[in-house]
């Protein structure tokens, strides 16, 4: 697998694509049966269940916070707990260290809690997450598949520019799944959750000699959006519900204004209100 260190851009354009929820079809099904479940476990919040599930699947999957890093929604759901239904010990730390550690994994957890000393919710929250990866592998396989089109549309982009796989989730996970399903070798390098953030991944990129035109994130979630902005490139929004036909646009129209130096502009304004419309409805 190729690293950012040893990563040498091959043509003009760069695509950048999220997996979970923007390639991969498996947003839903983690966060339904494994993230949500797994933390009711882990802090005995069986009481609570169903409401705490529904807040995490709002929180994670329906709202501007779609996508957020998985320790960045397990602090913002526990302090909604804390305040609402029981005190989460040690809870002020693990929020300290979501909100500012520059990589958000679980072995810079493990870094952390090795120099934190003997903080309950940072080692609770490294035992959600490990939970949270092994559920995840135990998970039917025949449900975790790719959308509709975006194999084609990763074949089709990966003959006309470099393709790059950016994506706040599990290397691991991201790895076997992409493999599995034979999009792989449709891309050039994977940089995921232990790569540091998306902006960071996507900046470390553009030092690779791109042009900040000729590069667009493709993403299901407003942190996709930010972090294409925050670097200065386009952004393609795969809209939820709608993956399959933001694919096929995705290969019937947006890759050429991308090519041909009109996607900025009137394209990207149009493609930005929609997302934001589809999550705000």
């Amino acid at each position: 697998m190729t690293t950012i260190a040893e990563y040498v851009k091959k043509r003009d354009f760069l695509v950048c694509v999220d997996s979970d929820g923007c390639a991969m079809d498996t947003m839903n099904i983690k966060h339904f049966r494994s993230f949500g479940p797994c933390m009711v476990d882990e802090w005995s919040l069986g009481e609570w269940r169903d409401e705490i599930l529904e807040r995490w699947n709002v929180i994670n999957l329906f709202s501007m916070t779609r996508g957020v890093n998985r320790f960045k929604g397990l602090a913002m759901i526990l302090s909604e707990i804390n305040g609402k239904y029981c005190v989460i010990e040690g809870l002020e730390k693990l929020a300290q260290w979501a909100e500012t550690s520059p990589e958000l994994s679980n072995s810079a957890l493990e870094a952390a809690i090795a120099h934190g000393g003997d903080n309950v919710a940072l080692k609770k929250a490294l035992s959600w997450s490990i939970s949270v990866n092994n559920s995840i592998k135990s998970l039917p396989e025949e449900e975790i598949k790719p959308f509709p089109l975006a194999r084609d549309a990763l074949e089709f982009a990966h003959a006309r520019a470099d393709v790059a796989i950016v994506s706040s989730a599990n290397l691991g996970a991201v790895l076997e799944e992409w493999e599995k399903h034979s999009l792989l070798p449709h891309t050039d390098i994977v940089m995921a959750q232990n790569s540091g953030s998306k902006a960071a991944c996507i900046a470390a990129l553009l030092e690779k000699g791109y042009d900040r035109s000729s590069v667009v994130m493709c993403g299901d979630a407003p942190g996709d959006l930010a972090a294409a902005e925050k670097n200065g490139v386009l952004y393609y929004p795969i809209l939820v519900g709608r993956e399959e036909e933001s694919w096929r646009e995705f290969m019937d129209v947006a890759l050429d204004k991308l090519i041909s130096g009109s996607y900025a502009g009137e394209y990207q304004a149009q493609k930005r209100e929609e997302f934001l419309n589809n999550l705000n409805k």
